[in-house]
């Protein structure tokens, strides 16, 4: 049987990671990806090949069109194409609207939102050459319902939502769905800028009393992999039960 091939975006740490070890144990060809954190980086591919899975190393920015070209023209020298993309770079903004400078604004959208826009352009064709494909976007529910001092960040998620939708319909066609994650609050450093007592005080706001982890996080994408064909456009939450 042929192995399937992915690639996970933003994926040195947090759910990136997780998901990245998860789609290895389940046989998958793993390209794994960051901007910046390249012993990161290599510490998961390194966990990969310790347990026995197959994984490729692709550094470079999903928010630049031109290296998200380049990443894909060694993805299609190696495999051909893509099984499965997952869209989980991702950065966030924590400040006032009116205090954000434009280039803090450029680079939110361009990780959060522009980066799915080019890695999907980039793994269509293959996907449609074949009459299969899954992408899956990593979002969030503040794309659903905002957050006060994230406005770009909600903006961005909100816009992947779009984009979601939007493209499920487009691609329902050549059998390739296209759905989202829109998670709730979920153990990463990039939540570990709360101190105790804003911690303590979040999670008295979810229902379910407590972060979601990562590896949580991996086995809804992991699952979303595997769904039926049927399941396609929609934005699907897993946040503990907050909205």
């Amino acid at each position: 049987m042929r192995m399937k091939n992915v690639l996970i975006t933003g994926s040195s740490r947090g759910i990136g990671r997780a998901c990245a070890l998860a789609f290895a144990e389940n046989g998958y060809h793993v390209f794994i990806n960051c901007r910046s954190s390249l012993d990161r980086l290599r510490e998961t591919e390194d966990t990969i090949h310790a347990s026995g899975g197959a994984c490729t190393m692709l550094p470079g920015d999903a928010g630049n069109p031109d290296e998200v070209r380049s990443m894909f023209d060694k993805i299609t020298a190696q495999c051909g194409g893509l099984d499965v993309l997952v869209n989980n770079a991702g950065c966030a903004y924590f400040g006032l609207l009116s205090d954000m400078t434009d280039e803090e604004w450029r680079t939110v959208i361009d990780t959060d939102l522009s980066s799915a826009f080019y890695c999907c352009r980039s793994a269509i064709p293959y996907m449609v050459s074949r009459k299969a494909g899954k992408i899956i976007n990593i979002s969030s529910m503040w794309g659903t319902c905002g957050a006060s001092c994230e406005a770009a960040y909600s903006a961005a998620k909100s816009g992947l939502h779009g984009l979601t939708r939007a493209l499920a319909k487009e691609l329902a066609p050549s059998n390739i769905q296209v759905n989202a994650l829109a998670f709730g609050v979920i153990d990463t450093e990039m939540n570990a800028r709360l101190n105790p007592e804003e911690r303590a005080a979040l999670e008295d706001e979810i229902p379910a009393g407590r972060y979601g982890t990562p590896e949580e996080a991996a086995q809804a994408v992991l699952m979303l992999a595997g769904a039926p064909a049927y399941l396609t456009g929609q934005i699907i939450g897993l946040d503990g039960g907050m909205i």
